[in-house]
């Protein structure tokens, strides 16, 4: 599985999986179950109705084509908009995204917009519709952020949200039961942050990125407002932070 790196606006590396093309599809797959759901309770809804006298309301086509054609239109709104609505409304997502845990993010650290998601839903158009999804497969394929079309022309590409239930993918570090923490204040920090910090330290430590690890230390003691001791490395303190984290949320 291919890993993107996007860079926040602090200048913080965050290493993502790219969703597979399996996930990617399976999601499609929902959100056409839930179109075809929607197109069939509105046949059986407008079947009532003529049934019902209703024949006013759903145009002769014979009579008023142009009133049917505006009727077909308007009750296809939904399908037509259903994933760019969506994924602006859901940040990203669709049910299906949702349901299969992936997500649509810029790869510059922006948040993805409207326009972002716009462009996207156009070039579905190409992707997807007129080639059966066969473009959109060797794009994903080829590209270095498994990216379609759309993805390219956004600057958006599709991430995984699952992660392994190993406590080396979640923000906790293993505590020894006597662990005596020294940094109280770590308790300032959020989830989002604490795994923001392990990730990064990690691929720092692996790299030898000394540069990262001192924007790490930066943005930790700006937050919890403790400094290490002198003669304390940054290494020390960040690992220290981590352990302490976990000591904490552990026994709240």
């Amino acid at each position: 599985m291919a890993e993107i790196q996007i860079e926040t606006t602090q200048n913080v590396t965050i290493s993502f999986r790219a969703a597979e093309a399996g996930q990617r599809i399976l999601a499609y797959f929902i959100d056409g179950l839930i179109k075809s759901a929607y197109i069939g309770v509105l046949a059986y809804i407008l079947i009532r109705l003529e049934k019902n006298g209703g024949k006013e309301i759903i145009p002769n086509i014979d009579k008023d084509m142009w009133s049917f054609i505006g009727m077909i239109i308007l009750f296809g709104l939904p399908i037509i908009f259903y994933t760019l609505v969506q994924e602006t409304l859901l940040q990203g997502q669709t049910l299906g995204k949702k349901l299969i845990k992936i997500k649509v993010v810029k790869i510059d650290g922006f948040r993805a917009e409207f326009l972002d998601y716009f462009i996207r839903w156009v070039m579905r158009i190409i992707d997807i519709n007129l080639f059966s999804g066969i473009v959109a497969l060797i794009s994903i394929g080829s590209s270095k952020n498994q990216q379609r079309l759309g993805g390219m022309a956004s600057g958006t590409a599709v991430i995984s949200l699952k992660q392994k239930a190993t406590i080396d993918n979640t923000i906790l570090q293993k505590v020894e039961k006597d662990y005596v923490p020294v940094y109280r204040s770590v308790i300032k920090l959020s989830d989002n942050d604490v795994r923001i910090i392990k990730e990064n330290f990690l691929r720092a430590i692996k790299i030898d990125d000394y540069k990262t690890l001192e924007i790490l230390r930066e943005k930790t003691t700006s937050v919890i407002g403790e400094t290490p001791h002198k003669d304390v490395t940054t290494e020390k303190f960040i690992r220290r932070v981590l352990k302490d984290y976990s000591h904490y949320t552990a026994n709240m």
